[in-house]
């Protein structure tokens, strides 16, 4: 055997390595998605009983953006309000701890948060909308999947619009 094929190989100490990290990482990959659910199931009965019994099933958040800002107060906004907890981006500075800043970094995510609506129905699928990339497309001239979105939000919460 020459010296380049010796060399080329696994390491003899690699295996017992690579068995040990994964011998570790699968239980303590097992309890944080336990945990991950036992949080979700938590904040679903806490949102379940602290809005959904009075009337709010919606969790909204949107930012000051100029393109979409006065979109979302003229068209969405008055819609929404009532049954809506509305979070605005611009203001995270002066957000309390709160159920509903819990819920928006638990079902917000890290990317395209903003807007974004999320309808909860007791013991129903929780509906996450992202409107970033419809608003991006519709900024840009194709408004076809905002106009889409936001119909089939107000499908899935149960609000009929009035024509204005």
């Amino acid at each position: 055997m020459t010296k380049r094929n010796r060399n080329s190989g696994v390491k003899w100490w690699a295996i017992p390595l690579i068995v040990l990290v994964v011998a570790l990482l699968v239980p303590l990959g097992l309890v944080l998605l336990v945990l991950y659910g036992l949080i979700s199931i938590v904040l679903h009965a806490a949102i379940w009983s602290l809005w959904c019994l009075r009337g709010r099933d919606i969790l909204f958040v949107y930012s000051d953006s100029p393109v979409w800002r006065d979109y979302i107060r003229e068209r969405m906004l008055p819609h929404l309000q009532r049954r809506a907890v509305i979070l605005n981006w611009s203001e995270r500075q002066r957000w309390q701890f709160s159920l509903a800043r819990v819920a928006f970094h638990h079902f917000g995510g890290g990317k395209e948060f903003n807007p974004l609506a999320v309808v909860f129905r007791p013991f129903c699928r929780t509906r996450t909308f992202r409107f970033w990339q419809p608003f991006r497309d519709w900024k840009h001239g194709h408004p076809e999947a905002l106009v889409a979105m936001e119909r089939e939000l107000f499908e899935v919460a149960g609000i009929i619009r009035r024509a204005a």
